[in-house]
This record gives structure tokens, sequence and C-alpha cells, in this order.
């Protein structure tokens, strides 16, 4: 059965411990007691389920701060105070089961009930300070397993490579290739746990692969079977990776930013030897030191030799200039809390990316190198890469979902092409809020489709969460369909939610693929639409397939195509 979630006003008010005088309670109250074996358990969970969201430190960022106490002043003097420990175990457990509707999903369906119980009580005692990761940690984790010398040098499989998908098999620590073209699983290769992304390099030959666990891999596309040929582990919880694409330095160099310690990693881009790393820790936008501050996504610039780290804490964007690695230049840009994901606009001199703590959109002029604008949008934006196309009534725009409101919002952004000059007036601006439900993570769309897919995975009610929606490019008032993915899949019903995620486009632009979530022991799968007639191509399922997430396809990835 599915438990609804507590509604957003009473999350929050849980959570801030508004309704209780810390003040007079929190320094009294003590922290249940754990054994030695609880709190590495306990630990092991936080990391893999939790720590993305509310940070190592528990200092919260998408999700809210979990330390046992904390206070905050605003700038007018306010001060507000609360934690875990005003909660109590009973409301603890109901929050980590039910979830909110704010965007945090229900763990009842993921976690055991002495798990849930467990994390109750490890969230009200004092988070413990993960030690440092230095550069010789860095090199000292560098593996080659073939050498650049004795690589392929050309392709040696008769893959169709563009076609190509890198699937992150979340649960297993493995990343599926699976062939676009015939739907096969081409190769299942042992990476780090919890893949965040893959990245391509610039030729298409490579693919970087990112664990949460901080393990950065080099996949080969070209050898028979493709494989890792290099590894590197870049500290202990990460998420982001990219490499150098301005001409004259395609491939050359790769960057890998860490959630803990909080820092970014320089390496050669054929096998990841480190060269460099930069701690990212500082001052916020608001003028106060972070110890915590991580980088929540990087992007490669083509416009010049940069890189863009977004710091998620600080709010600060950083553009990192690797023309000469040696005499590190970096250009600061404040924008706003809490830095998560983004992409490119469709003539990629601008990068959007999501402040969702602050409701905001900032826009980066990478040409030049400083903040184009800061938008004012609905509640969590979390776009992914976000999608572009062109509006029948305001020209090109950039589209971003929400997890914490029911709509898609649309930007209008710059292009210089004469026959966009008539729309100069809506750019930065929010042209339109498409009507769609809670709990979105992605939205999708491709050059060649007339469709803009969205899914809706963190919604709290279990159907909506396992369907995705899709309108037409030409008339955004309601979904031209709406398609409950599982009931397509044909998998056995079980408790947990099986969640559509992630719609990805084939290289062609016919297909869109999507993810069915569920938990480690259920059965999952891929299933695949055609983008036309949206009807159901292909299920994709295999008992190696465990919690598929996140699927790139090569040449989109490849050029940036979202």
């Amino acid at each position: 059965m599915n438990i609804p979630r507590l509604s957003t006003i009473a999350a929050v008010v849980l959570l801030s411990g508004m309704a209780i005088s810390v003040a007079a309670q929190g320094n009294s109250l003590s922290a249940p007691s754990m054994t030695v074996a609880e709190k590495e358990s306990a630990k092991k969970i936080y990391f893999e389920r939790c720590a993305g969201c509310h940070g190592v430190l528990r200092k919260g960022a998408t999700g809210k701060n979990l330390e046992p106490h904390w206070s905050k002043t605003d700038k007018d003097g306010k001060k507000t105070e609360g934690g875990t420990l005003t909660l109590g175990q009973s409301r603890l457990e109901k929050i980590i089961g039910y979830g909110t509707d704010g965007g945090m999903v229900n763990f009842d369906d993921i976690l055991t009930k002495e798990e849930l119980s467990l994390m109750a009580k490890y969230i009200q005692n004092t988070p413990d300070v993960p030690p440092e990761y230095s550069f010789k940690d860095t090199m000292d984790s560098w593996k080659v397993m073939v050498a650049v010398k004795d690589r392929p040098v050309k392709q040696m499989n008769k893959f169709n490579l563009k076609n190509m998908f890198s699937v992150t098999l979340r649960d297993s620590g493995e990343v599926a290739l699976i062939d676009g073209d015939t739907k096969e699983i081409r190769s299942i290769v042992k990476t780090g746990y919890a893949v965040h992304i893959s990245r391509m390099s610039k030729s298409g030959r490579y693919v970087y692969v990112i664990g949460r666990d901080g393990r950065l891999s080099l996949i080969d596309l070209w050898m028979e079977k493709p494989g890792v040929v290099a590894e590197v582990k870049i500290g202990f919880d990460a998420r982001s990776v990219d490499t150098s694409k301005f001409k004259g330095f395609e491939d050359l160099y790769a960057i890998a930013g860490s959630y803990w310690p909080p820092q970014y990693v320089i390496m050669d881009g054929d096998t990841l030897k480190p060269r460099k790393v930069v701690s990212t820790r500082g001052m916020t936008v608001d003028g106060e030191y972070h110890p915590e501050p991580r980088v929540a996504s990087i992007s490669a610039s083509e416009v010049k030799p940069e890189w863009v780290v977004n710091i998620k804490e600080t709010g600060q964007i950083l553009l990192v200039d690797y023309s000469d690695i040696e005499n590190l230049k970096t250009t600061t840009i404040g924008s706003a809390k809490f830095l998560h994901d983004g992409g490119l606009d469709a003539t990629k001199r601008y990068f959007l990316v999501a402040a969702n703590a602050s409701n905001k959109i900032a826009a980066v002029d990478l040409k030049a190198g400083k903040l184009a604008a800061l938008i004012d949008v609905a509640k969590l934006p979390h776009p992914g890469r976000g999608a572009n196309f062109v509006h029948p009534s305001f020209g090109p725009v950039w589209a971003t979902g929400h997890l914490g409101a029911d709509v898609l919002t649309l930007i209008s952004t710059p292009s210089e092409d004469a026959k966009y000059a008539k729309y100069k007036g809506f750019n930065w601006k929010v042209v339109q809020e498409v009507k769609h439900v809670p709990g979105n993570l992605f939205v999708k769309t491709h050059p060649i489709s007339k469709h803009l897919w969205a899914d809706s995975p963190q919604n709290s009610d279990k159907e909506l969460a396992e369907t995705v929606s899709i309108w037409n490019l030409s008339d955004l008032s309601k979904p031209v369909k709406t398609i409950n993915v599982f009931k397509d899949s044909g998998l056995v019903e079980t408790k947990a939610t099986r969640r559509a995620v992630h719609p990805e486009f084939s290289a062609d632009g016919t297909e869109v693929w999507i993810s069915l979530w569920g938990g480690k022991t259920d059965q999952s799968a891929i299933v695949v639409y055609d983008d036309k007639t949206l009807t159901l191509k292909k299920v994709i399922t295999d008992p190696k397939m465990i919690t598929p997430t996140g699927k790139f396809n090569v040449y989109n990835t490849q050029h940036d195509i979202y």
C-alpha cells in the first residue's frame, strides 16, 4: 500500500523545529545510544542514500539540515533554531519512511523497519567528520589497466557507437553499455557505486563515469568488448566529471568534482593521471564561510578552454581556465545557493544552472565570462541538463522541471540568428509555466522531435511516480499523452514503487528510453517508446540489470543535445 507523504508544511515544521523551543530544550536533549556496529551500518546507508541531498556534514542543501541542533541568523538579524533532536525518534521515523511532497522519497519500500529506526537514531547523533583526501591519496589510487600504447588504433568492434547508451546500474556499482540499434547489452562494466553521470570525450571514443564513492572510470568504446582502461578515486563522495572540449585541447584533460572533500581534480584525459587538486572551501555569496562547499556539476565550454564548475553551498560559479594548468586561472561568478545541475543553451554560448534552494536559474555568458541573468522560478528547480527547443510564440527557450512545484518553466534564451531577432525582448524571462506535477527530475527533447518529455519519479503518488508526460511543442497547454511506464513494462507488481526516470533520446531522435527504478531486489527494466507515435517499442530487461537510472546516449552526450 502506498502511504502518502507528509505535507510540505508539516515536514518544514518538523525539520526546522519551529514548533519547539530549542533554546530551552535543544542542549538538554540527549541522542539515542548506538553500538559501533550500528553506527557503521547507519553511516553506510547515510552515505549511499542521504548525503547527496543533505550533505556529508548534514548541513543541508537540496535537502534539509539534519544536524542534532542548528541555528542561523538571517540578514535582518532574526535567529532560527532547530535540529533533529527536537523531533524525537517516532517523528523522524515517519519522515524518513513516508517522505515529503517537497521532493524527498519515501524510504519505507527501500529500507527495512529496523533500518528506518537506525537512521532516525543516527541523525540525532553528532555527524562524523570524514577524513581529508590529499593529492598523494589520489595518486596512490590511480590505476592504468591498459596503457595508451596497447589500446586499439581503430574501432575493433562493429557496434554503432553513436547510438550506444551508457546506463547506470545504481546499486550494483556497474554501467551497462546497451546497443541502441539492437537493444542488446554489449558489456556490463564494473565501476564505482551509484554512477551519477556518464560523459563523453570530445572524440566520442571514451566514456567517463563517476560513482558516488568518488571512483572515476575511463571506458574505451573502441575495444572489442568495451571496458575500463584506467581509474582513479578522487574523493569519498562525488557526482561530476567532464573533459576538455575547446579546439586544440580535445580530450587532453579531464576534470572531476568531489562532494567530500570539497575539491576538484584535474587529470590527463587518456590515462586519468592526476595533475592538480584544488579545494573549493570558501565564502558563500552571502559572505559566510562554509566548510563543505561541494562541486555540484561541471560542464565543458566550447567557447573558451574553460570548465564551468558549480559550487553548491557557496553559490559560486567557477570558470576554470585549463590552457595552463600549472598556472591555473579561475573566474569566480557569484549567483545563488544551492547550485545543482544545469546545461548549455542551443547556441552553447550560455550555461544555465539551478540554484534550487533559492528557486532561481543562473545563466552564465561563457563568451563574456560573466553572469548573464539570475531568473526567479518556481520551487526547487531540477533541470538535469534542461531541454532546448523553439517555442511557437517566444522563440528559442530552455526548459527546467521542479521537484517542489507543479510546472515546467520555459526561459527565453538569446540567439544571434537573425530570424530570432524579434524574440530578443523575451530573453532571460520566464515566458511560460507548463502545467505538470511536482517531483520532476528530468525534461528532454531532441532537435528532430516534436515532443517534450518529463518524468515525475519523486512524486508522492505511486502511480504518478511511475508515469511520464509528453507535450506537443506546438501546443504546450496540456500533455498530449501521459504514459504509465510500469504498466507498459509488464513487470510483476511489488510493494516497491518503480519510478519512471530520465527520458533519453536515441541518436537520431526517433526513440525515447525510460528507466524503471525499483528496489535492489526488484526486477527492473528500460522501456523504449517511439517518439513519433508515442507507442511502446521494446522492454529491455535482464537479471543483471539492477536499478537502472541515468542513461546517456553517446552521440547526444558528446554533442550536448538535450
